[in-house]
């Protein structure tokens, strides 16, 4: 054993020749980079595969490193003088061989001053050879590892530099173990390993000769099949160790002319018993028949002990084992037309665009790593593109490209038909965007039409992706909000008493359904509207909008009072119950960030309830809420149940608060208005009032926790960026632990740089404008203030140069104290305020999580279960997210505590705000 040379004061630059292919190469590649003492000087990667280059290439053109792709480094066993010139060329000091497939000459292996560094997936000697994970599973190793070792001319077998190893659980496949420890341990172990060659401590260790190992070559096909003369233990290790890629291969006998192969994933030890209602399948070197069962597929191995198999691929397909005689029945299309193959191409490309890479039929799009706004802008694609009524649903039954295109050629043969719908006069604009033509009420809506505001007086909306005047909408005025109250009133003593609970239910279920057969111009109208992105408005925005009214037609028949035991004055008897009767006429003020979500929350309950209301749309974006006008009358809504009423704060929003025929004011604002709000509630009528406020929820994220989720959380959930940050929930303050603040950092940081900011119709932006210029001017305030009082500014915290439009940056502050401003104070928007802290001090960072006037959501990030369930406990929020963020759900209340407001949106307490409780005793 011996170290490696010290890097010299001379070379203090070490010069990386990274030589590889993979995403984990490029995530190695890009952690060097952040090396003050290191340069990449050359990326050698493999040639592209059609049109898919691979990512370690892709990461290199990114940051302009010299690029070579070679299909062979070597002709015959001996090394080509073209290549290894153009190697010898970048002058490395130290080769570094995240993950390489090719066979590199020794020459270039000895040629750096320090030599070259290689990655292996097992404890060397044990399992040398390209499939080490799988036989580390195989074998039913007890732990799983990795070797970073100094690669010399045989396989596998240089002196060993540094090893890590992890316990291998019973759930582990090859896909988790490699996710869990081998991907992202492994990154970092490459880090360290060059550290210690700079600083000259990294060892040479030989390998020892006993235990070594070398195995077959798994991506060899005749290497793939299941041995099924073994016992159940070593069926299902064989299985694991080749899920999900490329699966275990077994022949199903059909009879004897005809033979399947299939292969198996998703493989359990099986211990329940017997199973009801099996059919035999015959597989082949099977003693005995396997079983398909409602669980899946039973294998008896020689042991007598039983293999479970949960999914089984079929050509391209992949089925549930439990359904392999249903699937047996369905024949796929085959008698494709020439049209139809040009659509396949068509859709192939979209595919491709989505999940960047090529397509074969045989893709998967979740496995290709394919997420849930994937899904939409897939379907949002496909529907633009075929006209066809395809929903999220169809990707899910049909996930691979082949059966994906089944679908849609059965879609296009059925075609689909359009009821148009019903006409209703109004005064509007047609919005022209998406490839959609719509029309647009931009009037009032009292008592079940559309009228001109007093004295015509209109509002300019200006759509924040260019800044242009988008059209003007009328602009209502306290006589305008009193004729609303007044048709409200009456309807709720007059038509809509004569309308059942169950009738109140259809009508709302009605609703809904005309809100999902238009829910591609609501989202149209509310990116255009609001600057809020296509698919995100269209999952979230329109999709959880219809959700609540759905939710709460359930209700409308379902709201009940209770009988109570009471002491009679006897010998008389006495009965005493409660009923839950509606307020009467309730008033909405709602927000710009959620425009028809928030009318939603707050109106389907409302209407459950059995209240008729007016609502007053946020001034800068009411557009979907005149659209959703237009739907209610389709629905069959009394006039005078739904009022709608564009205009600004202070003049209508305030006569709706004060007005004295309104009983129930439900509103979604800043604190400093809802402080208003509150007041003038008691001042006019003292009606009830739920206030849904400002917040500023702490997000803490301990070193234990799952830091792949916890950053993606960070990146995909409204923590801070969702929505562009316009979230009352966003996380306004992280606190990270200081063992893993930076690497947290880092892979924000390289998730920012990547997020596509531009016009949010284009499916694939992820990141869109502000929702207007003053709230675009706060921002950058906010940042400056910032800036001036110390915290650093990491990324962002400017509007975005050549860009037309309110497009603010990303931004993400560090070192941020606790009695800074940002700290302290709500942005609402893409800001992110990252703080460290100490793991050994739990108590003091509850006690900075709780020092907020703020209480409407919290979050924490940990494996550790007395910890989570701690801070549930302490935490002064009133909605608290445990290792995920932003999890809501129609059925599940939402609300905060402290200077975030009272009451609750969402699930049953929502009905609760616009109910009251009636006693009656009745003495017999």
């Amino acid at each position: 054993m011996h170290k490696c040379r010290f890097l010299s004061t001379a070379q203090n630059t070490l010069r990386v020749a990274i030589i590889g292919q993979s995403i984990f190469a490029a995530d190695v590649m890009e952690l060097l980079m952040e090396r003050s003492n290191v340069k990449i000087v050359g990326v050698f990667t493999i040639p592209d595969k059609g049109s898919r280059e691979d990512a370690l290439a892709t990461a290199a053109a990114r940051y302009d490193i010299p690029l070579f792709k070679f299909p062979t480094w070597r002709c015959r066993k001996i090394s080509i003088p073209e290549v290894i010139e153009q190697y010898e060329s970048v002058g490395a000091t130290l080769n570094v061989m995240p993950y390489c497939s090719q066979l590199i000459p020794q020459e270039v292996l000895c040629a750096p001053a320090l030599g070259s560094i290689c990655y292996h997936p097992s404890i060397l000697p044990r399992h040398r050879g390209i499939s080490a994970i799988s036989w580390t599973l195989i074998e039913g190793d007890e732990i799983a590892a990795f070797s970073i070792f100094w690669p010399d001319d045989g396989i596998d077998t240089g002196p060993l530099l540094l090893t890590r190893q992890t316990n291998l659980e019973p759930t582990d496949t090859l896909d988790t173990i490699y996710k869990r420890f081998l991907y992202p341990e492994g990154v970092k172990a490459m880090g360290v390993a060059v550290d210690m060659i700079t600083k000259g401590t990294a060892l040479k260790i030989p390998q020892p000769v006993e235990g070594a190992t070398y195995e077959a070559d798994l991506n060899n096909e005749e290497n793939q099949f299941l041995n099924l003369q073994q016992s159940a233990e070593r069926i299902w290790n064989f299985i694991r160790g080749l899920d999900s890629v490329p699966g275990a291969l077994a022949t199903v006998v059909h009879s004897e002319e005809c033979e399947e192969q299939v292969r198996f994933f998703g493989a359990h030890l099986y211990s329940a018993g017997p199973v009801k209602d099996g059919q035999p399948l015959k597989i082949k070197g099977l003693a005995k028949p396997a079983w398909v069962h409602e669980g899946g597929l039973l294998i008896e191995g020689t042991d007598g002990a039983f293999v479970n198999i949960k999914r089984i691929k079929r050509g391209s397909k992949m089925i549930n084992a439990s359904d392999w005689f249903k699937q047996a029945e369905q024949k796929p299309i085959t008698d494709f037309t020439e049209d139809e193959l040009a659509k396949k191409a068509q859709l192939a490309s979209i595919w491709q665009a989505i999940l960047k890479e090529s397509i074969e039929d045989s893709t998967d799009f979740f496995a290709a790593g394919a997420g849930s706004m994937d899904v939409v802008r897939l379907v949002e694609e496909v529907k633009d593109t075929f006209d066809v009524p395809f929903e999220n649903e169809h990707v899910f039954k049909a996930p691979v490209f082949e059966e994906f295109f089944d679908l849609l050629v059965k879609a296009l043969r059925q075609g689909s038909g359009d009821s148009g719908a019903q006409k209703l006069d109004y005064d509007g604009f047609v919005l022209q965007a998406n490839k959609r033509k719509i029309n647009v009420p931009t009037q009032l809506f009292i008592n079940g039409a559309f009228v001109d505001a007093e004295q015509k007086r209109t509002l300019d909306i200006v759509n924040p992706t260019d800044e242009e005047i988008l059209c003007q909408v009328a602009c209502a005025s306290a006589e305008d909000v009193d004729k609303a109250v007044q048709a409200a009133h009456n309807a709720f003593y007059g038509s809509w008493k004569q309308v059942s609970a169950r009738q109140r239910g259809q009508l709302m279920l009605k609703l809904a359904d005309l809100m999902e057969q238009h829910k591609e111009d609501l989202a149209t109208i509310e990116s255009v509207d609001s600057g809020a992105v296509y698919t995100l408005a269209l999952k979230t925005h329109i999709g959880m909008s219809i959700d609540a009214w759905r939710y709460f037609a359930g209700w409308c028949d379902k709201i009940q009072g209770n009988t109570i035991p009471v002491n009679p004055a006897r010998p008389n008897n006495v009965l005493t119950f409660t009923r839950k009767e509606p307020i009467g006429v309730c008033g909405l003020v709602t927000p710009w960030n959620y425009p028809l979500m928030m009318l939603s929350w707050k109106m389907a309950a409302c209407i459950a309830a059995g209240n008729t209301c007016l609502i007053k749309p946020a001034q800068t974006c009411p557009l979907t809420a005149l659209k959703f006008a237009e739907l209610t009358v389709q629905a069959g809504f009394p006039p005078g149940v739904i009022n709608v009423l564009p205009g600004n704060g202070p003049e209508a929003g305030q006569a709706v608060v004060d007005h004295p025929m309104v009983r129930k004011l439900g509103f979604t604002g800043s604190t400093a208005v809802g402080k208003q709000v509150m007041k003038s509630c008691a001042v006019s009528n003292l009606k009830k009032c739920s206030l849904e406020l400002g917040g500023k929820s702490p997000l803490i994220i301990f070193a234990d926790c799952d830091l792949d989720k916890a950053v993606k959380q960070v990146r995909e959930s409204p923590q801070c960026f969702f929505n562009k940050g316009e979230n009352c929930i966003a996380a306004g303050r992280l606190f990270v632990e200081d063992r893993i603040h930076d690497e947290f950092v880092r892979r924000v940081l390289k998730d920012l740089r990547s997020m596509t900011i531009g016009d949010p119709l284009n499916r694939s932006t992820a990141h869109g404008p502000q929702n207007h210029k003053a709230h675009l001017d706060k921002l950058i305030s906010f940042c400056k203030r910032g800036v001036e009082e110390g915290a650093t500014l990491l990324y962002g915290g400017c509007r975005m140069s050549n860009m037309k439009g309110f497009f603010f940056a990303p931004t993400v502050f560090t070192d941020v104290q606790d009695d800074m401003y940002i700290a302290q104070e709500e942005s609402f928007g893409p800001i992110m305020i990252i703080s460290k802290f100490n793991g050994s001090d739990v108590d003091s960072v509850m006690e900075r999580a709780n020092r907020t006037e703020y209480g409407l959501a919290s979050g924490v990030f940990t494996k550790d279960i007395s910890k989570a369930l701690s801070f549930a406990d302490r935490i002064e929020a009133g909605t608290v997210f445990v290792n995920v963020y932003n999890k809501t759900d129609v059925a599940a209340p939402f609300g905060g505590f402290k200077q975030s407001g009272f009451g609750k949106d969402l699930g049953q307490e929502a009905l609760n705000e616009y109910l009251k409780t009636k006693c009656v005793t009745v003495e017999y």
